[in-house]
């Protein structure tokens, strides 16, 4: 090894110390002798060292007892032991102890020398394979950054275009009925999607923006969904759909928002009833299992492609026969509601069937 190393040497004999010395300070290492445990354990706790050697028996103990402190404390310190021929057995058994070598007495320096050497190439080997692993893992988290910054990028050129197309319309509309006004005749403009765009972005925000995020709490959920339910009443009395909701006698909680919460049920009551023909049903069940607290939104309504089930989570999407249906949506909402059972530690899932219906299930860890 061509670079200078610390090392610190521990036996009890002076002769020893001295000899360890001669031999490797010409070489460019930086000695130090100790004759104690003591010393020795004062020395550490001072600075760090590349390399020690160590007697095994020493007035005040073991030098073998040592070695698991040390590699505990630094586990790429290289510990050679230092040994009677009496003692080999022993040094065998230290190296078994984490030791990484062992040289007997009487040494010659060239023998010294060349434990030594190959110590200190182990320790600079598996400091730069730890280097490298590091450099590797510094890698792979800015490729991460990068594609998620690529990601982000894709996301807001996609918001760019949607929010352009959908403020097309209305604009759209609300030009023509300016220009029929002004000839004296009448006409609609349809601003409830815009607005209901302009809501969701600003939902959506809100449920990835930690400022923006409420304290959680222990809430009844029971009660929350009957307020969902009877918001959603009249909407459902005119399409003479059935609202209903299935639900335990004793009241769960759940540690969330109660704006989330909120979010979560009107979000998937409003799609179940929006995308239900007339006279069909709308189920809400809450039912506990096993610590969890289920909540499900079934309905036969017009249901979702099989193929597109796996991207409906994302911001933006709308299922193919949801946009050919001619009803109005954002494709945000579902993306609002994995936002907030996430945050709150749950789960969601759907099952459907294109054209027999939905059924959307949360899952909340009790509280």
């Amino acid at each position: 090894m061509t670079g200078k190393g610390k090392i610190l040497v521990l036996d009890d004999e002076a002769g020893i110390r001295r000899a360890c010395r001669r031999a490797l300070e010409p070489q460019g290492y930086d000695i130090e002798t100790v004759g104690t445990i003591e010393e020795f354990s004062r020395r550490l706790d001072e600075e760090s060292f590349d390399l020690v050697l160590l007697d095994i028996m020493l007035p005040d103990g073991r030098g073998i007892d040592l070695l698991p402190l040390l590699n505990e404390e630094d586990e790429d310190l290289v510990c050679i032991v230092i040994t009677g021929y009496a003692t080999v057995e022993l040094a065998v058994n230290a190296i078994k102890q984490g030791a990484y070598d062992f040289i007997s007495k009487p040494f010659t320096s060239e023998q010294l020398l060349m434990t030594v050497e190959q110590g200190l190439e182990k320790r600079h080997l598996s400091l730069e394979t730890k280097r490298l692993k590091n450099i590797e893992r510094e890698a792979e988290g800015l490729l991460r950054t990068k594609q998620d910054m690529e990601r982000l990028d894709e996301m807001k050129s996609t918001f760019m275009l949607t929010v352009a197309h959908e403020l097309r319309a209305p604009v759209s509309s609300a030009l023509s009925l300016l220009r029929s006004l002004l000839h004296g005749l009448s006409g609609e403009i349809r601003l409830e999607m815009l607005f209901d765009l302009i809501n969701d972005l600003i939902e959506l925000s809100a449920s990835k923006t930690p400022a923006l995020v409420e304290s959680h709490e222990s809430i009844a959920v029971q009660p929350v969904l009957e307020k969902m339910i009877k918001h959603f009443s009249v909407e459902a009395e005119s399409k003479s759909l059935t609202l209903s909701l299935r639900a335990p006698a004793d009241t769960a909680y759940v540690q969330a928002t109660i704006t989330g919460l909120e979010k979560i049920f009107s979000n998937l009551i409003h799609n179940a009833i929006k995308y239900t023909p007339a006279n069909g049903r709308v189920e809400i069940a809450l039912e506990d299992s096993d610590g969890w607290l289920k909540i499900t939104i079934a309905d036969n309504g017009i249901g979702i492609p099989e193929d597109d089930i796996p991207r409906l989570w994302n911001e933006f999407f709308r299922a193919q026969n949801a946009r050919a249906s001619g009803i109005s949506g954002t494709g945000l909402g579902l993306s609002i509601v994995k936002q907030y059972v996430e945050e709150f530690a749950g789960t969601v899932e759907v099952e459907s069937v294109e054209n027999e219906g939905s059924t959307f299930t949360v899952e909340l860890p009790k509280s």
